[in-house]
């Protein structure tokens, strides 16, 4: 477990937390790319370390991680290695995201995106082997856990629907579409549930289904999972229309793709706003299921108060 105990100020604990569970996160992260560079070709596995292991606030395995612990979960030490198949997703739709065909974005956390380093070619690749590589890692290491390999089997089913055509991928293409589309609130919802927010709430899910928690907590995590992914998109919204390309570390922007967005539909306060009563919604469905976890009411704060 973190060291890190959560009080009654969620403010003053939530960056000493999350820094900690990083350095959590990281090797197993690490662990898993060495691995998956001893199988890969030279530069596609070059490629994944360049993709997965370039930063980030890996937000989606310190979502899982403490969900498990919130459902029940005691094998603290081996959530780790599950709760990184969902950065492996994670970096592969940024890698695929960021191609020339795609957003075509030079920047990615303050540096080159994989493709200007390694090509596009090799980056194609590269994220395409990660999904395997995700469902996989699910696989085995749940099998450690409360659930066991039959809920490992669950998790791994609720880790590629979030990534799939009916998730992010289905995400990632209504976001194409929709460049220089002018998208009402409900296409603008639909696109941001995909994209962001279906592994967001994935991440949550598979942290309950790790512990082995019942039907209720786990549709409770969903819910709150559903609700901060909006919060979390909104969010990337309001920065995108009031952060520096060197505090976002990311280019291009959504005003330079043409992009629909909230800040474009609402303004700047009511998005603001909006983002807020998507928290209020996440932390209802917590209390829903008496589920009393003080470190994911201060993530549901953190995404929509952080500058990056």
């Amino acid at each position: 477990m973190s060291d890190v105990v959560p009080s009654s100020d969620s403010s003053a604990y939530l960056p000493a937390y999350l820094a900690a569970e990083r350095l959590r996160v990281e090797p197993a992260l690490e662990r898993v790319v060495s691995q998956l560079e001893a199988e890969l070709e030279a530069d596609i596995g070059a490629a994944v370390r360049h993709g997965v292991m370039g930063g980030g606030k890996r937000l989606r395995p310190i979502l899982c991680a403490t969900a498990y612990r919130a459902s029940g979960g005691t094998a603290d030490g081996l959530i780790y290695p599950l709760a990184v198949s969902l950065e492996l997703i994670h970096a592969y739709s940024l890698m695929h995201d960021d191609l020339p065909c795609m957003d075509d974005a030079e920047l990615r956390r303050g540096r080159p995106t994989t493709h200007v380093d390694h090509g596009e070619d090799v980056t194609a690749r590269a994220g395409a082997a990660l999904i395997p590589a995700a469902a996989l890692q699910a696989l085995s290491s749940a099998a450690e856990l409360e659930c066991g390999p039959e809920g490992g089997v669950d998790i791994a089913r609720e880790l590629m629907e979030a990534a799939g055509a009916g998730g992010m991928v289905g995400g990632q293409w209504l976001d194409l579409k929709g460049e220089g589309e002018a998208l009402g609130l409900d296409g603008l919802n639909g696109l941001y549930e995909r994209k962001t927010g279906a592994l967001l709430m994935s991440a949550l899910v598979v942290g309950g289904l790790g512990a082995g928690a019942t039907d209720d907590v786990v549709e409770a995590l969903r819910r709150y999972g559903g609700s901060i992914g909006l919060a979390f998109q909104i969010a990337d919204d309001l920065l995108d229309a009031t952060q520096s390309v060197e505090t976002l570390g990311k280019r291009p922007s959504d005003v330079e793709l043409a992009k629909s967005t909230y800040v474009g539909l609402y303004g700047l306060k009511e998005a603001r706003d909006r983002a807020r009563a998507h928290v209020d919604d996440a932390l209802a469905s917590l209390s829903s299921a008496g589920i009393d976890a003080p470190a994911l009411k201060a993530l549901a704060l953190f995404v929509v108060e952080r500058d990056n």
